[in-house]
């Protein structure tokens, strides 16, 4: 038997070892399945690179020779000290890393308030497109915290509202809002003074045109949900029109009393 067909005889002891472990595993419990992942999945790779491996003559007669070769070279795999959790962590540092970027990249887009025609006719066509899908993820996300902080019947509109500011920041959120509301200006269900509020929020000139429905947010969330939003979002951006009695004192510099004049200083 030449290098090759001993190469071949291996791999395929390996498989069919394989394939009485996974039906083996098959028959356990999901608890014990559990247990035995990893080794399946190691065992796995292990007959996958022994599909391409050309082992020496003596290498394939020496491991041929085992009734369990595919065992054998786990439990020697099992034993190796590896960077695996190295790259573990390297893994989670790196991917946290990149979606912070992705954020601080999404949140400096800036909000372009030209229309499709005027960016078109300026040169301007890239900054009005990335506004264009910051203004759809920011929709999105904003339809998302809702549907996810909104249970019996309440919204959570505190935590819903500081998912998506932290994301989009207070310009491009209170953009979405107003033109939300500014196409529902019928619909009873969203407060006068929401509405009033979203006709203060300039708009691109072209905003009545159905490309600019794209980022409504309408998908599965009542406009009494939105309400609920927009009044958050702006309670915690309004200029108090009147400050508390602390606040007053806290602002206003400290009276200072006049100097006691000689008549007036107390006997010692």
């Amino acid at each position: 038997m030449n290098a090759n067909d001993l190469n071949t005889a291996l791999y395929e002891k390996m498989a069919a070892e394989q394939d009485k472990y996974r039906d083996w595993l098959k028959s356990q419990p999901p608890e014990e399945i559990l247990h035995h992942t990893y080794e399946y999945t190691v065992r796995e790779d292990i007959v996958m690179a022994m599909e391409e491996l050309e082992l020496t003559d003596a290498q394939a007669q020496a491991l041929l020779d085992s009734p369990t070769p595919l065992a054998d070279v786990y439990r020697y795999f099992e034993k190796l000290e590896t960077g695996y959790m190295d790259v573990i962590r390297d893994s989670i540092e790196n991917r946290a890393d990149d979606v912070c970027k992705v954020l601080e990249e999404q949140r400096s887009v800036p909000l372009y308030l030209h229309s499709a025609t005027y960016a078109s006719q300026h040169g301007e066509m890239a900054q009005y497109n990335r506004s264009y899908q910051a203004n759809f993820d920011c929709k999105e996300a904003i339809e998302h915290a809702i549907s996810a902080h909104y249970a019996n019947n309440r919204l959570d509109t505190e935590s819903a509202v500081k998912t998506v500011l932290e994301k989009f920041g207070a310009e491009r959120v209170q953009f979405i809002l107003a033109n939300t509301i500014q196409h529902k200006d019928s619909d009873g269900r969203v407060s006068r003074d929401n509405k009033a509020w979203s006709k203060t929020i300039p708009m691109p000139e072209d905003s009545g045109i159905s490309r600019h429905c794209a980022y409504l947010v309408v998908d599965g969330v009542n406009p009494g949900l939105t309400d609920l939003f927009t009044r958050q979002v702006r309670k915690m951006f309004q200029e108090p029109e009147k400050g508390s009695v602390l606040q007053k004192l806290k602002q206003e510099p400290p009276a200072h009393k006049p100097a006691l004049s000689k008549k007036q200083e107390p006997e010692r």
